[in-house]
């Protein structure tokens, strides 16, 4: 009998560690915490801790929380924007100028990589998109040009995911979605930290390249062929159109034009007007954009409405509690459960992607946030409502800054198997492994920043 206690007792142990384990199995996500959930339910009905009625909550907590969810509207159109400015060749354009405005400059071109990255962060927050397109774009001229294998792929994994940060990010989207904050207020707080990692890369890689030329030569006459003269017309046409979108995305937030979600559609608009201007619009074209963005739209959802069951058995098995008491019984007070949740999520990023970790560890670590006290070091708000919500906006700022190591950390960093799939056969796994180890160093530089000011984070998202 106390055999069958224990089980019961740590049957959301078990339910999480079953979810651990078949995610390395590579079965699709969705169906793997879809799974789990009805699975360990109907454990939780034969041992008397699940009810059968239950399983009837499925239905209006995927409706309420997710399908009726008009937060999670703008996911949709931000997708369809960003694979759309994919499709349309803008991004061709303002790397070829980055690259002859930078061109004297040691490291210019893998500096003009992080330009575009953050540019392609602002418009699209598509990690997958972003780091497939510099890698196909950038990485033959990089290589061509003699640089290092190991910067040229760590500079465009590392840029790539800053869509993770900069808005409009999906992740953001859905974590403030989950932690009931506003999604305004949080875009704000994150643009800050994300231009300042930006701005740490390039400092790198022009002290990388001043140190050891090797690593990357300054580029050659014959590698930019152009006119002195078109040069005004070049900036114009490159970087005209992503200023344009940037403008109508975060102007109709600021502005209070349109809410986060209504500025998807205003992106997605703007995307597909500017695509029709570049010529590049045709109904080949425009399906090869729904068709893709179908599949990604669908994927997101799955995975959205499975982990909303999967949040609902973890609970009803007595899981948040199981959680609050380690912690209580560890004796942390706010600093030393603050490290611990960050720590935690950066050795999860080792296994698991950001979609794992937002939609199913976020939601344990909500009744935790809860608990964090930092008194005047965060936020000088007097009332309780203010301090909980600033608070609640720097933590889910550091966390998204340290998601964006799930990218780049092996095994299972996302970024890398993007990278890897575009790069030339010459390009290897170790050289890129490599590659990303300073980046993700400098991340981690940029998450303490933010610990030891959340200034950084807050003062925007006071606006």
């Amino acid at each position: 009998m106390e055999f069958i206690d224990v089980i019961i007792e740590f049957l959301p142990i078990f339910m999480f560690l079953a979810m651990g384990i078949l995610l390395f199995i590579g079965y699709p996500v969705g169906f793997i915490l879809g799974g789990v959930a009805v699975t360990f339910g109907v454990l939780g009905i034969l041992f008397g801790v699940f009810k059968p009625i239950h399983f009837f909550n499925f239905i209006p907590r995927m409706w309420g929380f997710s399908a009726e969810n008009l937060i999670l509207v703008a996911i949709p159109c931000f997708i369809f924007m960003g694979i759309m400015m994919e499709r349309s060749g803008i991004a061709n354009d303002l790397l070829f100028t980055t690259q002859v405005l930078l061109r004297k400059v040691a490291g210019g071109l893998a500096m003009a990589v992080t330009v575009m990255g953050t540019v392609l962060a602002a418009m699209t927050g598509i990690i997958g998109a972003s780091v497939t397109m510099m890698t196909a774009l950038a990485l033959p001229t990089m290589l061509q040009q003699k640089y290092s294998p190991a910067l040229a792929t760590g500079v465009i994994a590392a840029s790539g995911t800053l869509g993770i940060l900069i808005p409009p990010s999906i992740m953001l989207i859905i974590m403030a979605d989950i932690m009931q904050v506003s999604v305004g207020s949080l875009f704000m707080a994150a643009v800050t930290p994300g231009l300042i990692l930006a701005a740490l890369y390039i400092i790198f890689i022009g002290i990388w390249a001043k140190l050891d030329p090797k690593v990357a030569p300054s580029l050659t006459k014959d590698a930019l062929k152009f006119e002195q003269r078109d040069l005004p017309k070049m900036i114009l046409k490159a970087f005209l159109p992503p200023v344009i979108l940037i403008a109508m995305i975060k102007g109709s937030i600021l502005l209070g034009w349109a809410t986060p979600s209504e500025a998807g559609a205003v992106g997605a608009f703007g995307a597909t007007m500017l695509a029709l201007i570049a010529g590049k619009l045709n109904y080949p074209m425009f399906k090869s954009v729904l068709h893709s963005s179908g599949l990604t739209i669908a994927m997101v959802f799955l995975i959205i409405l499975s982990a909303t069951c999967f949040a609902y058995v973890f609970r009803e098995l007595g899981g948040d509690y199981i959680v609050e008491d380690l912690i209580h019984a560890a004796g942390l007070g706010s600093w030393g459960l603050l490290f611990l949740l960050m720590g935690m999520t950066f050795l999860l990023g080792f296994f698991l992607d950001w979609v794992e970790i937002t939609l199913i560890i976020l939601p344990i670590f909500a009744p935790l946030v809860k608990l964090l006290d930092f008194g005047d070091h965060v936020t000088t708000a007097t009332t309780s409502f203010e301090v909980y919500n600033e608070t609640m906006v720097w933590f889910l700022v550091l966390m998204a800054i340290n998601l964006q190591t799930s990218f780049l950390t092996p095994p299972f960093g996302f970024a890398l198997f993007y990278l890897k799939g575009v790069a030339p056969p010459e390009v290897k796994t170790l050289s890129i492994y490599r590659g990303v180890v300073p980046f993700v160093i400098i991340q981690l530089i940029g998450l303490c920043i933010v610990i030891y000011e959340p200034e950084v984070a807050l003062a925007l998202s006071r606006f």
